[in-house]
């Protein structure tokens, strides 16, 4: 149960100005509530109507002195987030406070992120160094640069941090591999935006052997900062800053609040910084796990893969809405049962899409190539990743058998997620492991 003041004044604010959550919480008493009280956000109301913003009843004001970001897909599909000036520079002060213990002092940092077509990754990490407290130095390349013209700046100018999401580094990676190369200058490797798995550790440990490899943090451009990582932090846990943010997390099936540790759910942040776009009890889409107790100062948690009903999918960079794969699954096979798989080998990321045929249906390859051409006509980033051999893709045609089904309520899992992301190992040195 919550009902700190700062919570209790946000709910009354935003019960007052969104209408959207004047609807959700239309059944809920006005006089201070528990937070465990309020209903869980659906994201797909959540998002309905969201464009044009103006009209977008989740809102608490009209959208002045604000960033506009997009939150994922294609740009058509990509919804957009919004913060106030106030907002934003809250999310990066808290965030660069936090990114300082990833550093050292004098560190030389590459930002590798992405910037344009309204991405948040490369202005969001620029805008967190400012506030870091180690004092390092900024080398604001983008996800863009030349993987040469980066290899020869990480030589000149002593570069020893490369900071940005796994795709890039693992295809920098391939790269040095392919060349030979092996930079025993770097001695950070900080990713944020997606996991990092095993399998891809060695892959860069290959080319960066004296690397330390450690998350960001944990942030997405719809719901803010979610978690900090700490240098206690094994890979995918992450620490919650009660100052920004309350997480909970809760069962799949029952919706009871989840306080025990090592006991999986759904991962619902509620924002205690953002009112304009207000997110309170706003699911993330990825499922997790306690890993210390509710008395523990900035509890730690661990990531344990995407849930079941997240309707953003995360890929490598790639971002794959459910609402875009359904649409084109029922235009290609006329089929509403389908089913998004998500796996690893080694160092490639494995995407396959089941679809459930009628019984008199029996050409099945043209079907699943038609399929196939469909989704990297909406994805095309889809071509280059495998042209990286960092990403392979299947279509296949299934039995109603094999869908998979949630364990406990039997219903069918529109994704299921097959990575290993439990490793309780400590972001260390390789050495040291």
């Amino acid at each position: 149960m919550n009902t700190r003041p700062e919570l209790n004044q946000l709910i009354a604010f935003v019960r007052e100005n969104s209408p959207y959550y004047a609807r959700h919480w239309q059944h809920i008493a006005a006089q201070d509530t528990a937070l465990d009280q309020l209903p869980v956000v659906d994201p797909e109301q959540y998002w309905q109507a969201s464009q044009p913003l103006e009209r977008w009843p989740v809102l608490t004001s009209a959208v002045e002195r604000a960033l506009v970001f997009q939150t994922g897909g294609t740009t058509g599909a990509g919804k957009l987030s919004v913060f106030t000036r106030k907002e934003w520079q809250a999310l990066v002060s808290d965030f660069g406070s936090q990114l300082g213990q990833q550093l050292n002092r004098g560190d030389r940092v590459a930002n590798l992120f992405f910037v344009g077509d309204l991405y948040a990754s490369f202005i969001f990490i620029h805008d967190a160094l400012a506030h870091e407290g180690a004092g390092v130095i900024e080398y604001p390349f983008t996800g863009d640069v030349d993987f040469a013209v980066l290899a020869d700046a990480i030589r000149e100018y002593r570069i020893n941090v490369l900071a940005g999401v796994p795709a890039q580094l693992l295809a920098f990676a391939g790269e040095l591999e392919r060349q030979s190369l092996c930079l025993t200058e770097v001695e950070t490797l900080l990713y944020g935006g997606e996991s990092l798995f095993d399998g891809q550790m060695q892959r860069l440990r290959r080319v960066f052997p004296n690397a330390r490899i450690a998350s960001i943090g944990y942030a997405s451009v719809d719901a803010g900062l979610i978690g900090a990582a700490t240098r206690d932090c094994a890979l995918g846990e992450h620490r919650m800053l009660p100052a920004h943010s309350v997480l909970e997390i809760i069962d799949e099936h029952s919706g009871e609040v989840i306080d025990d540790c090592e006991r999986i759910g759904r991962l619902v942040v509620t924002n205690l910084t953002r009112r304009l776009m207000p997110l309170i009890r706003y699911p993330v889409g990825d499922l997790a796990c306690w890993r210390e107790p509710a008395t523990a100062a900035m509890r730690k948690f661990a990531l344990m893969g995407r849930s079941g009903s997240s309707r953003r999918i995360r890929v490598g960079s790639l971002t794959l809405l459910t609402e875009d794969i359904q649409r084109i699954v029922q235009r290609t096979t006329g089929s509403e049962d389908w089913q998004l798989i998500i796996g690893q080998s080694a160092s490639v990321d494995i995407v396959t899409l089941k679809w459930l045929a009628d019984a008199q249906m029996t050409a099945n390859a043209p079907v699943n190539a038609a399929l196939h051409s469909e989704l990297i006509g909406l994805y095309p980033l889809i071509t280059q990743l495998c042209a990286q051999q960092l990403l392979e893709v299947q279509v296949l045609r299934c039995t109603a058998g094999q869908l998979a089904r949630h364990p406990r309520s039997g219903k069918h899992q529109r994704v299921v997620d097959l990575r290993v992301y439990d490793n309780a190992r400590p972001e260390q040195r390789p050495w040291t492991t």
